[in-house]
């Protein structure tokens, strides 16, 4: 049950922290010329990091509920988001500049690289945040295929097959039927 509690958590906090970070500036910058500082927020670099983000979150909701095969592949598709969240902050952690390339260009209507407008960038530590929450994603969807098949089942609640009442003895259902076919269930017939 331990496991179960604590991977849950984790997935659904990695996602939860994507998407704080993803919101965040990412890459602060100064063109030349000018004293204001610009910056670019995560969703600016990659808009692709918010449903990436929610589907981590969606999975954790669904795996509660998953039975041993399906967690299996959930905890596959955890670990598939996570690296994916990884490969779309490497583009801002690997280069800051073409991060920031579609906002210089919409400043100072130069396209193709900044041209030397760029005269400072600093990369925020946001971006590091969210490709911490993709490994932590990966590694807890890993730990999930692996360790998937042996947590606990959901519960009564949510099992497809009812069971059927003892022999002789009357149920709810089988009272409500008898008073639809004319019988009394109070009756000792």
């Amino acid at each position: 049950m331990r496991a179960k509690s604590t991977s849950l958590t984790g997935i659904a906090l990695a996602g939860g922290l994507a998407l704080l970070a993803g919101s965040q500036t990412w890459v602060s910058f100064m063109l030349d010329g000018t004293h204001a500082v610009e910056t670019v927020t995560g969703h600016e670099v990659n808009a692709a990091l918010s449903p990436v983000s929610i589907a981590i979150v969606a999975s954790a909701l669904a795996l509660t509920i998953a039975g041993p095969v399906f967690r299996r592949v959930l905890g596959g598709l955890v670990a598939l988001l996570g690296a994916g969240l990884v490969a779309l902050t490497s583009t801002a952690l690997l280069s800051p500049a073409g991060a920031i390339s579609g906002r210089v260009t919409e400043l100072t209507g130069l396209a193709g690289g900044d041209g030397g407008a760029v005269i400072w960038s600093s990369l925020s530590a946001w971006a590091w945040a969210c490709a911490a929450a993709g490994i932590l994603a990966a590694g807890l969807g890993i730990a999930v295929v692996v360790t998937g098949g042996r947590w606990s089942a959901a519960g009564r609640k949510y099992d497809a097959a009812k069971s059927a009442p003892a022999a002789g003895k009357a149920d709810r259902i089988s009272d409500w039927d008898s008073l639809s076919e004319g019988g009394d269930p109070t009756s000792s017939d």
